[in-house]
């Protein structure tokens, strides 16, 4: 017994040195009450969800910068043109140019110091650039070490067209592109219509080749000499030239008149079209004429800007024996 009311005065004596219990202050009871619905992942900023999400807001509302280069539709910013030869081309052709990069280390040739050279000599800025630098200018990679920078092309309107012809006492030709979509088409066509005393070309704002550096490479630096001017709406300017007096001539292989029989008297509007899909629709119903150009049979038709110079020339033997 004694040894029993020893271990009771034991436990009653541990529990007074314990000290009374003390309740948590309803800080248990509080944590386990509910706190909702969880949040979506993305509204958790410990999530990577959510880092991804305010990633992809920052990217929609950041207007994104990427290098043009030559090909691609003029714009609001310069383009390069890249790789030894079409650099050194573009600046025999006296396509205007603002800078001209040489990764540091390039190994030279005669393209190399010919570029370097000719820019010098017009006054063109020379930069010394490291490779990587090129290598963001240009979508493959493939520069060479040399990049030409081209400043954006500015259009003319199309009535400064008539109104350059008028300016120099003459009936106005102009040549108008339909479906054309290649830029060295394009550049062919300006310097057939320089050549052959055209006063400009007209292309759409929309589905169209622009003028860019190909285009300047291709026109031999005429597109410095003769005004490109963009329609927003080619058959709208088409039918305004007509009611100006023009008269709308489209090619077409199977038109209704044949070269050899029209004469060019008068102002003249030459529209062509793609060699693959012609004349749209709408433009050949604003032409006052639809002209063949007369080829031999095995031929099934010439390349736009084949054609136009054809066209184009035979319009200024005319002109020249009236």
């Amino acid at each position: 017994m004694a040894g029993n009311s020893q271990r009771r005065g034991a436990v009653r004596k541990a529990g007074t040195k314990k000290g009374q219990v003390q309740g948590s202050g309803g800080v248990r009871r509080r944590g386990l009450e509910g706190r909702g619905a969880t949040p979506a992942a993305k509204d958790r900023p410990y999530h990577p969800a959510h880092k991804k999400a305010r990633a992809a807001a920052k990217a929609a509302t950041t207007p994104q910068r990427r290098p043009k280069v030559a090909g691609r539709a003029a714009d609001d910013g310069p383009e390069y043109v890249l790789g030894r030869n079409p650099v050194v081309e573009c600046l025999r052709a006296g396509v205007p140019a603002t800078a001209l990069y040489v990764a540091i280390g390039a190994q030279n040739d005669e393209r190399l110091t010919e570029s370097v050279q000719i820019a010098a000599d017009k006054g063109i800025a020379i930069l010394e650039v490291q490779r990587g630098e090129l290598d963001r200018m240009s979508e493959n990679g493939l520069h060479q070490g040399i990049a030409l920078q081209v400043p954006p092309y500015t259009y003319a309107h199309p009535d400064d067209l008539v109104a350059r012809a008028q300016d120099l006492g003459e009936a106005p030709l102009i040549v108008a592109l339909d479906n054309i979509t290649d830029p060295r088409n394009l550049g062919a066509v300006i310097r057939s219509t320089a050549a052959f005393g055209g006063h400009g070309v007209v292309i759409p704002g929309r589905r169209s080749a622009a003028v860019t550096a190909v285009t300047w490479r291709t026109s031999a630096g005429a597109a410095a000499r003769l005004p490109v001017a963009q329609a927003p709406n080619l058959n709208r300017t088409l039918a305004d030239y007509a009611a100006a007096g023009l008269q709308v001539v489209g090619l077409d292989a199977g038109g209704d008149v044949d070269l050899d029989d029209y004469r060019a008297d008068t102002g003249v509007v030459v529209v062509v079209g793609s060699e693959g899909k012609g004349l749209s629709r709408l433009v050949r119903e604003n032409c006052d004429s639809i002209l063949s150009i007369p080829i031999a049979s095995s031929v099934e038709s010439l390349n736009a800007s084949v054609a136009a110079g054809v066209v184009l020339a035979e319009f200024a033997r005319q002109r020249r024996n009236q």
